[in-house]
């Protein structure tokens, strides 16, 4: 082979490399969050049901997190009425809580009454700042919501 070319294509393979480390590093940061959840206050609206949720979500990683967006993800996917703009700084080895509301389909709220899993997707401003990186996190209940 060239060497000329054996260059260009190690430098290539190199920047690669270099690329996908700084995308696996800042996906990974988002995978310490946690959360949980109490429902404050619901309302029926026929097929519809508004809640009103009390967040909290815990931070285990390495840089503060600012919390730009959620939404609650359903049965197979997200929903647009279910996505609420959010600024919240969630600090490194702490936590914050958010109060939001949501308006869901009735179905899926029964399954969570039944003991199916809430999941959030929590938008967080990337470190440079340009954009968001999305981590889907799996919320616990805490005892004392509503059950109606």
């Amino acid at each position: 082979m060239n060497p000329r070319i054996s260059r260009i294509t190690n430098l290539l393979l190199v920047a690669g490399i270099f690329v996908l480390t700084i995308a696996f590093a800042q996906a990974s940061e988002l995978s310490h969050l946690s959360g949980s959840y109490k429902v404050v206050h619901k309302t029926d609206l026929g097929p519809q049901t508004r809640i009103r949720l009390q967040l909290h979500l815990a931070n285990h990683g390495q840089r503060d997190l600012h919390v730009q967006r959620l939404t609650l993800w359903g049965s197979s996917h997200p929903r647009k009425s279910a996505t609420e703009a959010c600024s919240l700084v969630v600090r490194t080895g702490a936590s914050a809580s958010t109060t939001q509301e949501f308006t869901i389909p009735s179905s899926e709220y029964r399954l969570w009454r039944r003991g199916e899993h809430v999941r959030l997707l929590v938008a967080v401003e990337s470190p440079g700042g340009r954009k968001s990186i999305e981590e889907l996190v799996r919320l616990d209940r805490i005892s004392g919501g509503k059950e109606n």
